[in-house]
Formats: C-alpha cells, sequence, structure tokens
C-alpha cells in the first residue's frame, strides 16, 4: 500500500504577516546578491555559453528562427531572454542580462527564505536566503558569475518547491516546465513536486498540466520537430563520455571539491543531521540527489551545473544549523560568509586570457572584413562573432555540432563521423549559398583540427592565409573564387 510521504516538519510559531519582515529582508537580500555579483560586471564575458546567447539573440533579433537559423541544444528560455534584453538595451553590452542574473538570484534567494520561513521560523527564513547568495559564488568564476542557463533554472525550481510546499499544483507544474524550458536538466525538481504532492490524482493532473501547456507553447512557437530534436532526441553522442574518462572526472573532482570548499563551514551541521533525523527534510534531500542527477547528466560535469544544488543545499544547511548552540552557527556562517571572500577576490583578480584571445581575434576579424560579410569561425568560442559583430556563415556556432567535440573532449569520438545527424549536409548547403568571406581556424591543435577534418580541408583549398592570432589562422577567400 501507498505511503503518504511525511509533512515536512513546521515551525511551532508560524510566522505572522504583516510585521515588516520582508521589508527589513529584502533590501538586505539585495544588496548581498549585488555585492556577490560584482565579478560579474568586471568582464564583458565570461564563458562561451554567454557568447552563444549574445550570437543567437542576435540573429533572433534580424529575423532569425530558432532551431532552423541558429540551432542549439537547449530550449528557447533564455535565447529569448537575451533577445529581449538586448531589443530594450542594445547588443553591444551584456549588462542588462546580467542585471537580470542578478534579480534570479535574489528571487532565489526570497523564494528560499520564504520556504524556510514557512517551516522553521523566522531566523531559519533569514540564514537560507543569506547562506544560498553565498554559497552559490563557489565556482570557478566563469561558471558562478556568467549569466548561463543554470542562473535562470534556479528561481523556476526554487518556485516549483515553493508552490509544491504550498500545495498550489498547477502553479509548482508551470515553474516546473519553465525550468525545462530554461534547460533540460531543470525538470529534475520534478521529483520532489511529486514527492511533496503524494497520492493525489487532482494534484498529479494540475502538476502534469501545469508542466506540459507552457513546453508545448513553446515547441509551437518553435518548430516541434525541430524542438523535440535539439532539446530531447539529437544530442546522444554528447551525453557520452567515452575516451574521455580520465579527462571528465579531473573536470568533475575539481569542480566538486571548489562548491565543497564554498560550503566548508557547513558539512559538519549537514553530516550532523542526515545521521540524526534524515526523514525531517525527506523533500529537501530528494531535492539534493535529483539536482546531483541533474549535474552527471551527460557526463560533462561543468562548474556551472553544479548550481542547481545550491538551493536544496541551502536549505538543508539551515534545517541543520537550527539546533546547533549560537557559537557554532555563528562559526559556520563566517567560515561560509570567508569562503565566499576568497571566491569574490578570485572573481574580480583572476585573468581571463581566452577572453583576451578572442578580443584580439575579433579586432583581426573586423579588419579583413566588411560589417556586411559573413564569417566562418571553426572553433569552439562563438562570443568571437558577437565581439567582431559579423554574421555567422552557418547556423552551427561552434564546431562542436560538426564533429562532437565538447568542452575539451579528448577521446576517439571526435571527427567528421561523430557530427549530429545531416549537419555536414546543412552545413554545405548553407555555404555553397554565400561562401564565407574569412573563415577562422580557431581549433589551436584541438581534435578538430582541420588535418583531420578532410571537408574542412577541402573548403580551405579556396582561402588564402592573411593573418595568425594566438595560435587562430585567419584565411580570406581568393579573389578568383
Amino acid at each position: 500500500m501507498y505511503a503518504e510521504p511525511a509533512a515536512p516538519q513546521r515551525s511551532v510559531a508560524a510566522p505572522r504577516s504583516g510585521d515588516g519582515y520582508w521589508r527589513r529582508l529584502l533590501p538586505l537580500l539585495l544588496l548581498l546578491a549585488c555585492l556577490t555579483r560584482v565579478p560579474s560586471f568586471a568582464h564583458p564575458l565570461w564563458n562561451p555559453d554567454e557568447g552563444y546567447l549574445a550570437v543567437q539573440a542576435r540573429i533572433l533579433a534580424h529575423g532569425g528562427e530558432l532551431y532552423e537559423t541558429v540551432v542549439d541544444r537547449k530550449p528557447p528560455l533564455v535565447p529569448w531572454l537575451y533577445q529581449g534584453a538586448f531589443a530594450l538595451a542594445g547588443s553591444d553590452s551584456l549588462l542588462p542580462v546580467r542585471l537580470l542574473a542578478v534579480l534570479a538570484h535574489l528571487v532565489t534567494a526570497a523564494l528560499l527564505a520564504s520556504l524556510a520561513r514557512r517551516r522553521w521560523g523566522n531566523a531559519a527564513g533569514r540564514t537560507a536566503g543569506v547562506l544560498y547568495l553565498l554559497i552559490s559564488v563557489g565556482l570557478n568564476p566563469e561558471d558562478a558569475q556568467a549569466a548561463g542557463f543554470e542562473v535562470f533554472i534556479l528561481p523556476c525550481t526554487a518556485a516549483a518547491v515553493w508552490c509544491a510546499d504550498r500545495r498550489r499544483w498547477a502553479a509548482a507544474g508551470l515553474a516546473v516546465g519553465c525550468a525545462f524550458l530554461t534547460k533540460q536538466t531543470g525538470g529534475a525538481v520534478l521529483l520532489p513536486v511529486l514527492w511533496l504532492c503524494g497520492p493525489s490524482w487532482a494534484g498529479l493532473l494540475g502538476i502534469g498540466a501545469g508542466a506540459v501547456l507552457p513546453v508545448l507553447a513553446a515547441a509551437l512557437l518553435t518548430d516541434p520537430s525541430g524542438f523535440l530534436f535539439w532539446t530531447v532526441t539529437g544530442s546522444g553522442a554528447y551525453a557520452s563520455f567515452t575516451g574521455s574518462e580520465l579527462h571528465v572526472l579531473a573536470r568533475a573532482l575539481a569542480n566538486s571539491a571548489l562548491l565543497t570548499g564554498a560550503c566548508a563551514g557547513l558539512l559538519t551541521p549537514l553530516a550532523r543531521g542526515l545521521r540524526n533525523r534524515p526523514g525531517d527534510c525527506a523533500d529537501l534531500w530528494l531535492w539534493t540527489g535529483s539536482s546531483a542527477a541533474a549535474v552527471i547528466t551527460g557526463f560533462h560535469f561543468f562548474g556551472h551545473y553544479y548550481l542547481q544544488l545550491t538551493p536544496p543545499l541551502a536549505l538543508l544547511a539551515t534545517a541543520a544549523l537550527r539546533g546547533l548552540p549560537t557559537p557554532q552557527r555563528t562559526r559556520a556562517l563566517a567560515t561560509t560568509a570567508l569562503c565566499t571572500a576568497l571566491f569574490l577576490t578570485w572573481g574580480l583578480l583572476a585573468p581571463r586570457p581566452e577572453l583576451t584571445h578572442a578580443q584580439r581575434l575579433a579586432e583581426a576579424i573586423t579588419r579583413h572584413t566588411s560589417p556586411h560579410d559573413r564569417v566562418l569561425l571553426w572553433g569552439m568560442h562563438p562570443e568571437t562573432y558577437w565581439l567582431s559583430d559579423r554574421t555567422p556563415a552557418t547556423r552551427y556556432l561552434t564546431a562542436g555540432f560538426l564533429t562532437n567535440y565538447s568542452g575539451g573532449r579528448n577521446g576517439p569520438n571526435v571527427g567528421e563521423r561523430y557530427a549530429m545527424k545531416h549537419a555536414w549536409r546543412t552545413f554545405h548547403r548553407e555555404l555553397a549559398t554565400q561562401a564565407p568571406r574569412l573563415i577562422v581556424d580557431d581549433s589551436r591543435g584541438k581534435p578538430y583540427a582541420p588535418d583531420r577534418i578532410r571537408p574542412l580541408r577541402r573548403l580551405l583549398e579556396g582561402y588564402e592565409e592573411v593573418a595568425v592570432v594566438g595560435g587562430a589562422v585567419l584565411y580570406a577567400r581568393a579573389a578568383s573564387r
């Protein structure tokens, strides 16, 4: 017989409304959200995901179609968000989306504070909101400070659990659907939502309807077959680490160690809470477990994947700190704040060699082309298109779609034969329609270099080398062509 999950533990004294709690807490959370995101405004770009989204947004703004004119293995919500921000504030700076990222962190912190306050009281609410903002910067700055997909997943997942905690099932399902439309792994929050629902058919129907409707709407607004292929069925080869096991394992260990270091002051309370009262926060442990599964999915273990773990970890840490004496709680919070300060210092002072390279390369591209020329960038840094303000010659903004190379994949499964289905056929058709004025080989010795990709070598036969920038080679179309 099905056993209904235990209700989350509640505070004996219910929080009172109208006591000025939020009027005092929200400014504090806003200030902390701004302070912990100061490094994000220090550079024009933090990682290739931001560059990819910026290029997508520009193409969409000029009449392009998602999953047709420009493609990615992601749902459409964040590209649309970038497009909207650029429409309001221009596309020359990522400042508007960085401000939206700060807002996303603030909303997430407020929702977690509300969850903790409802369960354990006012002090717990403050602790949860503050802890989340502190530990969410505990990764490599290029992962924690970028306005990427995972940042915009977080308010959706927190909203899903917040609604489920209040038995607002349709709204919880809608938040799950929005999390999936931000990035597929956001759908992992469905598990704790279903746990909180239990065997309620009305609740399950509400969750299902709420989750399906936004996804169906997004598919109809784009192209249903393209949406299905690019978000679900077309990423089989990408979601594998065959041949790159040691490389992937090293990245997983490094990023796990970084987040563990950010939570160093909370590890002992968390372990004690798991050992002494594992059932008190069953839904939160399930949320943590489903988020960990989202990190593992695809076997890439990029640092920004780990952001999805931070909301449930903040709530679990809040629950664990409640039973500690005041000196121990203070020590745990102070240690966490110190770790946060170290990560922020890293973000402000660390050099950005790849950004410097992309900027120099963009300057060279602008010297050898005119604004209306099309450019083919053979590499993994699409931000160069955005920095140079040049139109891509193909819908494939990186070489990864044509070679299966991604994130330093260094195994044997890289090359023409591992490309996405029909990608080379589409690529040749696009270049035959309008050949690029400039081809930039930015492979720099990676496994997808032209000497290993026969179709690219043939393409370069009609081009002449005109410049070399930091190992990247620029080829201009020969005058006879």
